[in-house]
C-alpha cells in the first residue's frame, strides 16, 4: 500500500511532488522545523496545509495590501467569515468560496458542496444564514459539453440551497472562451446575528474536549485542497476523487444543532469551526494555533463510513457537513444530547494538552507528532517574480478602436440577445429565493434584498466581477470590480458596508499572471479605501487554468450594504409615467472590454481610462442621500452593454417608456461601457431639488412615458422600438442557446 510507503521512500520517491509540496518546502520541513523525515501521515498533512488554497502562502503578501477595518468592522479576515456592525446590536456576517475546479470535474456535486461548505462558515460564526449569492463563469454555449456544465452547476447551487431552506437572492453569470477549461464557481453566503453570540475557531483550555460532529468521514475529497492548488488539465480533468459529495439534508441538521448550541449554551463552547478545505487537519491545527494550544487526536474514535482508512485518508478527507468542536471539560455528555436529538454523530476524539504539539493516533500508535506552529505559521512564503504583459505594452502603442454604429436598434436587439446579459431567468427560477419569506428584491434586480426581521430595515448583496476588464489593465479592471458593486448598491437604496472577494487568476509561478494578482488587488484596494469598503473575509483561487491557457484574471467582488429604513428600498426598474431622468456620471468612448467589442470582433484590445473613483464616490454618496430623502423612484447600475442595454433593462418589469434626449451620445456611446454611472427615475416634483444637490454630475436626458416604446434622439442617429419586442429577444436567448441541438 502507498500509506505504507517508509519516510526514507517518501524522501527518495517524492511523492509529495504530486501533492504541491516543493522538494525545497519538504526538505525545510525536514531540516528545520522537525529535525527528521517526516512520515506518510505527516507528509501528507504539510502537503495540504501548505498548499495555496489552505495557506495562501504566494498570494499573502499581496493580499496584505487590502484594507480590513473601519467604524463598523468587528471581525475581519482569519475567521470563518467577516462581521460587520449594522446597528441594535447586530451583525451582518458574510464571505466567498470559490469552488472551481471541483465544478469543471464534477459540475453538480461540486457546486452543490461549493454552496454547502460556504454556509458552514457562516454558522460556525454564530450566525443563521439569510441568503446565498453566486458568481458563475462558463465557457461559449455553442460547446455541447459546456451547456451541460451549465445546467448541472445550475442545479447543484439550486438542489442544496432550496433543501437548506435559503434563498438565492443575487449572482451573475458570464460567457467568454477563457473559462471554457476552467469554470468558475464563486459562492457567497450572508448571515444574521446577535453581536453578542459571535464565535471563534480557537482551541484552549487543558484537558478540554475536541468534538467531532456531523456526517461521517469517507474517502471523497482527499487531497481536495491540493487539488485547488495545482494547474488543470486533460490529466486530472476526471480527478473525480477530489471532489466531495454532498447532503443538504444532513447540513441542515447540522446548522440547527450548531445554532442550538451556540446560542442556547456558548458557556459549553470555547470554540468552533468547518471542517472545510484538507478537512479535520485544516479546522484542528488552525483551532489549536488560534488558541496557541496543543492537541492530541485519536482518530480511531472518527466516524467513519468507509472501512480500513489509513490515518492519511481520514485526516485529508473533505466529506461535508462536518464541524469540529472545543467543548469545556465536563459538558462532552450535554453536547452530544443536543447532536443526538438531530440523529449526528457527536463524539469526543481528542484534548488540548499543554505546551503545542499537534500527536495523532490510529491503531494503537502515534502516527504524527509534530508542533502545532509547523502546519499553520511557518509556512514559507514565495516571493514571486512579476513582469507586465506584453499584450499590455503593446495596447498602449495601438491605437483604441472605435465602433461604428449605423444602426443603433438592431445593435441593441444584437446586445439582449448576448448570453452574458440577456435574462437569465432560466437559471435563477431554479432556486428558490422566497423561502422564509424575507426577501425584498431577488434576481433580476441590482442587488438582492433581505429585510430583517422584528426591524424596518435591510440588507442589499451583490456579486460582480468581470475579468474582460482585468485582462485589459489589472488595476483599473480591479478598481472597476468594486465600483460596479458599489454602485449596485447604491443603486438598491442601500449604504456600502464592505466586501469580500474570490480572487479566480491562473499559475502564480507565471511572472506576468502574478503581475496581474499584484496589480488588481492594489486597484481593488485603492477603491475600497476611498469607498470605505474593506475587505473582511474572502478567497484566492490560483492555477485556474487547462492545459496551459489560463483564465482572465477574475476577482469576484462581494458586497454587503445596509438599508436603515426599508421605505428607502429603490426598485430597478420604472414605475411612474411622468418621472424625469437622470444620466449620473459622464459617458466616455469606453468600448475595450465591452461587449459590444466582443460581439463585433470576437475579441479583446485597448487600454482603460482611468477611474476618478473619489468623484464616483462622491456623487454616489450624494445620490444615496437623494434617494434617503424621497428624490428618486428608480434606479439601475450601466454595466454590461452600456446606456442602451441598461435603459431597456429599466422598462421591461413595467408597463411605462422613454422618451429621451442623448443628443450629447453618439449612437456608439450608447453602449460605451464607462464605469461608475447610473440611470435613475426622479418625481417631478423633485427635479429642482435633485438637480440642485446633484449639481453636474445629473444629466436630464428626458422622461418616463406610458408608451411602451423606448424614444431616443441621439447624436447622429434616432431609434424608437417596441419594448414588448426587445423584451421577448431578451427573455428568449438564453433558454434557446442552452437547448440549441448543434
Amino acid at each position: 500500500m502507498e500509506q505504507a510507503m517508509t519516510p526514507e521512500e517518501i524522501k527518495e520517491q517524492k511523492p509529495y511532488l504530486d501533492w504541491s509540496l516543493t522538494e525545497k518546502e519538504y526538505n525545510y520541513i525536514a531540516d528545520q522545523l522537525l529535525g527528521r523525515l517526516p512520515n506518510f501521515t505527516e507528509t501528507g498533512l504539510f502537503s495540504a496545509m501548505w498548499s495555496e488554497h489552505c495557506s495562501y502562502k504566494k498570494s499573502k503578501p499581496v493580499l496584505r495590501l487590502f484594507p480590513n477595518k473601519n467604524a463598523r468592522v468587528l471581525q475581519g479576515p482569519g475567521e470563518g467569515a467577516g462581521v460587520v456592525d449594522i446597528d441594535d446590536g447586530q451583525a451582518v456576517v458574510f464571505k466567498a468560496e470559490s469552488h472551481n475546479h471541483p465544478t469543471t470535474v464534477e459540475p453538480y456535486q461540486g457546486a452543490a458542496t461549493g454552496v454547502g461548505g460556504i454556509l458552514r462558515d457562516i454558522f460556525s460564526m454564530g450566525a443563521r444564514p439569510i441568503a446565498s449569492l453566486d458568481s458563475l463563469h462558463f465557457g461559449e454555449l455553442d460547446d455541447p459539453q459546456m451547456r451541460m456544465k451549465v445546467a448541472d452547476t445550475v442545479k447543484g447551487i439550486g438542489d442544496y440551497g432550496n433543501c437548506m431552506g435559503i434563498p438565492t437572492v443575487a449572482g451573475e453569470t458570464t460567457f467568454d472562451p477563457c473559462y471554457q477549461g476552467n469554470i468558475l464557481c464563486n459562492a457567497m453566503s450572508v448571515g444574521l446575528m446577535d453581536q453578542k453570540d459571535i464565535q471563534k475557531g480557537k482551541a484552549a483550555g487543558i484537558g478540554n474536549a475536541v468534538m467531532y460532529v456531523g456526517a461521517k468521514t469517507g474517502r471523497d475529497g482527499i487531497h481536495g485542497a491540493t487539488f485547488a492548488s495545482a494547474d488543470f488539465s486533460d490529466e486530472n480533468a476526471t480527478q473525480r476523487s477530489a471532489v466531495q459529495v454532498g447532503d443538504p439534508f444532513m447540513e441542515k441538521l447540522l446548522m440547527e444543532a450548531c445554532l442550538e448550541l451556540i446560542h442556547n449554551h456558548a458557556d459549553w463552547l470555547v470554540g468552533i469551526q468547518d471542517m472545510g478545505a484538507a478537512g479535520i487537519v485544516s479546522s484542528s491545527a488552525e483551532m489549536a494555533s488560534e488558541g496557541k494550544s496543543g492537541m492530541e487526536l485519536n482518530l480511531d474514535l472518527v466516524p467513519q463510513r468507509e472501512t480500513g482508512m489509513s490515518a492519511y485518508e481520514i485526516m485529508l478527507s473533505e466529506s461535508q457537513e462536518r464541524m469540529l468542536l472545543c467543548v469545556n471539560k465536563g459538558h462532552e455528555e450535554d453536547v452530544k444530547k443536543i447532536f443526538d436529538k438531530y440523529d449526528l454523530d457527536a463524539v469526543t476524539i481528542g484534548r488540548i494538552t499543554e505546551g503545542h504539539d499537534y500527536v495523532l493516533h490510529h491503531d494503537g500508535q502515534e502516527v504524527c507528532h509534530i508542533p502545532v506552529a509547523s502546519l499553520t505559521d511557518d509556512v514559507l512564503e514565495e516571493a514571486s517574480e512579476e513582469q507586465k504583459p506584453a499584450r499590455l505594452q503593446k495596447a498602449q502603442d495601438e491605437p483604441a478602436w472605435q465602433p461604428t454604429i449605423d444602426n443603433p436598434a438592431k445593435t441593441l436587439r444584437q446586445l439582449l440577445q448576448r448570453p452574458t446579459i440577456a435574462s437569465d431567468e432560466v437559471l435563477t427560477q431554479q432556486y428558490d429565493t422566497q423561502v422564509r419569506t424575507s426577501t425584498v428584491a431577488g434576481p433580476g434586480s441590482d442587488a438582492g434584498i433581505i429585510r430583517i426581521r422584528g426591524y424596518h430595515k435591510g440588507l442589499a448583496m451583490t456579486t460582480d466581477g468581470n475579468g474582460r476588464f482585468v485582462y485589459l489593465d489589472p488595476e483599473i479592471g480591479g478598481q472597476m470590480a468594486v465600483t460596479e458593486a458599489m454602485t449596485n448598491i447604491i443603486a438598491s437604496g442601500a449604504e456600502p458596508l464592505a466586501i469580500t472577494d474570490c480572487l479566480n487568476y491562473g499559475d502564480p509561478n507565471d511572472p506576468e499572471i502574478f503581475w496581474e494578482l499584484h496589480h488588481s488587488i492594489q486597484g481593488m484596494a485603492d477603491a475600497c479605501r476611498i469607498f470605505d469598503t474593506p475587505v473582511i473575509s474572502g478567497n484566492v483561487s490560483l492555477y485556474n487554468e487547462n492545459n496551459g491557457n489560463a483564465i482572465y484574471p477574475t476577482p469576484m467582488v462581494g458586497m454587503v450594504g445596509l438599508i436603515k429604513n426599508l421605505d428607502h428600498v429603490i426598485p430597478s426598474f420604472a414605475t411612474h409615467a411622468g418621472d424625469a431622468v437622470y444620466l449620473i456620471g459622464k459617458t466616455g468612448d469606453d468600448y475595450a472590454g465591452s461587449e459590444l467589442q466582443k460581439m463585433l470582433n470576437g475579441d479583446l484590445s485597448g487600454t482603460l481610462p482611468a477611474l476618478d473613483l473619489q468623484a464616483i464616490h462622491e456623487y454616489c454618496q450624494k445620490l444615496h442621500q437623494q434617494m434617503v430623502a424621497g428624490n428618486v423612484t428608480a434606479a439601475h447600475d450601466i454595466s454590461e452593454g452600456g446606456l442602451g442595454v441598461a435603459l431597456a433593462e429599466m422598462l421591461f418589469q413595467g408597463e411605462t417608456g422613454m422618451q429621451l434626449d442623448l443628443r450629447s451620445l453618439t449612437a456608439a456611446q450608447l453602449f460605451s461601457e464607462t464605469a461608475g454611472r447610473l440611470v435613475v427615475t426622479v418625481p417631478a416634483d423633485a427635479r429642482e431639488t435633485f438637480e440642485n444637490e446633484m449639481g453636474p454630475d445629473a444629466q436630464y436626458i428626458g422622461q418616463v412615458t406610458n408608451t411602451h416604446w423606448l424614444e431616443l434622439h441621439l447624436q447622429n442617429a434616432e431609434m424608437n422600438e417596441n419594448l414588448t419586442d426587445l423584451k421577448k429577444l431578451y427573455k428568449e436567448a438564453l433558454p434557446c442557446q442552452l437547448k440549441s441541438k448543434d
